[in-house]
């Protein structure tokens, strides 16, 4: 039986604003849907990658800037991390660890993001 990870529903406070903000990360809206006054649906999703998040109202008991440590994995680092300062993204210097190299950043309700690559650069060259 396979399973799949598909959409992770991320808790913020301002629809608009985090989906402007994940648009500028990288990420692709697939769908920005108001089903009701009650619930907005806005998916979207990182460049290269089969789950989606979530962001909208009425979708999570989550109180925003809850989720922490939500991440993604990228082949390069160093690319990664001059890619997202590029968009005006606030990103923390690179984390070498022995399991792989990070950043880290935060969306504007303080949902916390990891980017890993997972050969340390230390172990890559």
């Amino acid at each position: 039986m396979d399973i799949k990870l598909e959409l992770v529903a991320v808790p913020v406070s301002d629809v608009d604003r985090a989906k402007a903000f994940y648009e500028q990360v990288g990420f692709r809206t697939d769908h920005d849907h108001t089903v009701s006054d009650d619930v907005r649906f806005v998916q979207l999703t990182p460049p290269g990658s089969a789950c989606s998040i979530a962001v909208g109202k009425g979708l999570t008991g989550m109180a925003p800037g809850s989720l922490d440590n939500m991440q993604v994995v990228v082949a390069d680092i160093e690319a990664a991390h001059a890619d997202l300062t590029a968009r005006g993204i606030d990103v923390t210097p690179i984390d070498d660890q022995p399991w792989g190299s990070f950043v880290y950043f935060a969306d504007p309700d303080g949902n916390r993001w990891a980017v890993q690559q997972t050969t340390p650069r230390t172990a890559a060259g």
